[in-house]
């Protein structure tokens, strides 16, 4: 994937994977989970002058080197190389999130996901998407429902893509609405693909990435978000207890906001933060 070489054991152990480095499913399912519980869904660089550039030597530097974070293009960029390092066999792809706001999607190269073949087998790996993720990676062998904790999802094929699905914890059950969060296809792409979208996301009021300063990361049994001016928790129902999903919330002061970031999520930024929580622009062209 680059010329400069990975500190395998150095990344491995930033993320907390101590298991055997080999290409088989229980691995891959181990790294992508822990990969998660480590490496936060973030876009702070945004909103604290600098710029997200797709090198991934730069990627590398930032996620293991530094302990942050990113979003899509540096988490699964990062991740395919790690992957591929181990000696999986990756492919990178291209997707398009749908908007809760106006039920439409984004452009082509939207979001990047990949695709990892083992076995004969193909399974969907995504560790930059934030929420609502899937801590172990899921089958496209299946259209069945995939459950994971107190979540369900599915894969759909339609008008020649696939679709991930969810069924929101409220609605979940035989006759629950399902919720699209993305759709694909099986194309390969490479990483430089995404240049242009890297750079939409960090300059467009289309953005979530540009209008809200956000950090988030999967915990054991839930879930801690930071965005803008405030700090949420999201405590998961433990299987068989009838209880729901628990949130709280915490307004935050200017001045707290640096301490937040490292002790709930161990990041130090170089430059000040400016905290943002604007309302997004609907984008001119949707699809």
């Amino acid at each position: 994937m680059t010329s400069v070489d990975m500190d395998l054991g150095k990344y491995l152990s930033r993320i907390g994977f101590s298991g055997p480095v080999e290409p088989s499913l229980q691995v891959l399912r181990s790294v992508h989970t822990c990969h998660q519980l480590s490496v936060p869904f973030e876009n702070l660089t945004v909103h604290s002058g600098g710029r997200v550039q797709l090198d991934p030597p730069l990627l590398y530097d930032k996620i293991v080197n530094q302990r942050r974070g990113g979003f899509c293009f540096e988490n699964n960029g990062l991740f395919s190389w790690l992957l591929d390092k181990m000696g999986f066999q990756v492919t990178v792809l291209s997707g398009q999130v749908r908007s809760l706001k106006t039920g439409r999607y984004g452009p082509p190269f939207d979001h990047l996901i990949l695709m990892v073949n083992l076995d004969g087998q193909r399974w969907l790996c995504d560790v930059g998407f934030g929420v609502p993720c899937f801590s172990v990676p899921l089958s496209l062998e299946t259209r069945g429902l995939q459950e994971q904790g107190h979540r369900v999802y599915r894969i759909r094929e339609g008008m020649g893509m696939l679709f991930l699905e969810w069924q929101r914890d409220e609605n979940r059950g035989p006759d629950g609405d399902w919720a699209e969060i993305y759709k694909f296809t099986l194309e390969p792409r490479r990483l430089e693909d995404f240049a242009e979208m890297c750079q939409y996301h960090q300059s467009s009021p289309c953005s979530i990435f540009f209008c809200k300063s956000l950090c988030t990361v999967l915990k054991p049994g839930g879930r801690l978000t930071y965005i803008g001016r405030r700090l949420i928790s999201v405590t998961f129902p433990t299987e068989g207890t009838g209880r729901e999903v628990e949130t709280t919330t915490r307004e935050l002061k200017d001045e707290e906001i640096p301490g937040v970031l490292a002790e709930h999520f161990r990041i130090v930024l170089k430059s000040p933060l400016i905290p943002k929580d604007e309302t997004i622009t609907p984008p001119p062209v949707m699809y």
